[in-house]
């Protein structure tokens, strides 16, 4: 079904990096392009074509992902930077940055204005580094259901699973859902192993006593290995993780989600003392100060 299927994908961080390497090794002619050239020339070595702008990346593909920072990056990559107005009639646009409810609702508009012959899928991803370069993500898809077996061959290489929620905006609403919980756990975690070393137990005691229950999840043992040998390089980073969850807080009353405001106003601090770069594990760091 993939043949011929020509992708382009704009964003090459450590999400977008590993996604596209899947693509090309499942033997996909892929397009890279991203702000800083390094990441796309590596990419280029294996086998991707490198454009020099986002327009250009766009002008023949079939489908257009983009994995960004936020609502205004994929702004300024669509309009800005040209792509919308240089991709062919009837090519799919897979918006998979996490960007919230507003950021996804601006898009659709300025889709819906500018150029209503382009299909737009709201496609954030469920899972990090790791599950990005194994192929392991899950896709949070929304938007119109014909277009499903046309990308089926690009999101069956990049994740496990889609999840089909309906119209667009509904991908990145549950994307809100999941990374809210995500949040909990990670804190939970940290709260767990600060609490146990500020009643005087060595650290090891702790996670020999977390590993294996049944309240720790596969991904939430992985974190607690990696607080147990004090590693914190981001696979998921305290900034982004804090700047999910305001992105959830902006869509309600942030008194009924008092729990949620409170976390969000922690890891701030920690993101202001320059933690904001590492892994959300690292907030056990700062619960120890």
């Amino acid at each position: 079904m993939a043949d011929g299927l020509r992708v382009a994908v704009l964003g090459l961080g450590g999400m977008g990096q590993p996604m596209a390497a899947n693509l090309i090794r499942a033997g996909l002619s892929t397009v890279v392009w991203n702000r800083r050239p390094g990441p796309a020339r590596q990419l280029g070595g294996q086998g991707a074509e490198v454009a020099d702008s986002p327009a250009e990346a766009v002008r023949h593909a079939d489908v257009v992902i983009t994995m960004v920072t936020d609502a205004d990056a994929v702004q300024a990559i669509a309009a800005d930077q040209g792509m919308l107005a240089a991709m062919p009639e009837g090519a799919i646009w897979a918006q998979m940055s996490t960007i919230g409810v507003a950021g996804t609702e601006r898009l659709a508009r300025l889709v819906s204005e500018q150029r209503p012959d382009v299909v737009l899928l709201d496609a954030p991803v469920a899972g990090s580094r790791g599950p990005a370069a194994q192929g392991q993500l899950v896709i949070l898809a929304s938007g119109p259901e014909q277009v499903r077996d046309r990308i089926a061959p690009v999101f069956d290489v990049l994740g496990q699973r889609t999840v089909w929620a309906g119209p667009v905006g509904a991908g990145s609403r549950i994307k809100l859902v999941n990374n809210l919980l995500l949040a909990f756990l990670a804190e939970g975690i940290a709260e767990a192993v600060a609490l146990g070393e500020t009643l005087g137990l060595d650290r090891s005691a702790v996670l020999g006593a977390l590993r294996g229950s049944p309240l720790v999840s596969p991904w939430a043992a992985e974190k607690l290995d990696r607080i147990g040998r004090d590693e914190y390089d981001p696979q998921y980073s305290l900034a982004l993780g804090l700047k999910d969850v305001r992105l959830a807080l902006r869509e309600v009353d942030v008194d009924r989600f008092a729990v949620a405001g409170s976390l969000a106003g922690q890891w701030q601090r920690a993101v202001d003392r320059g933690l904001g770069d590492e892994d959300v594990t690292v907030i056990t760091r700062a619960l120890q100060h």
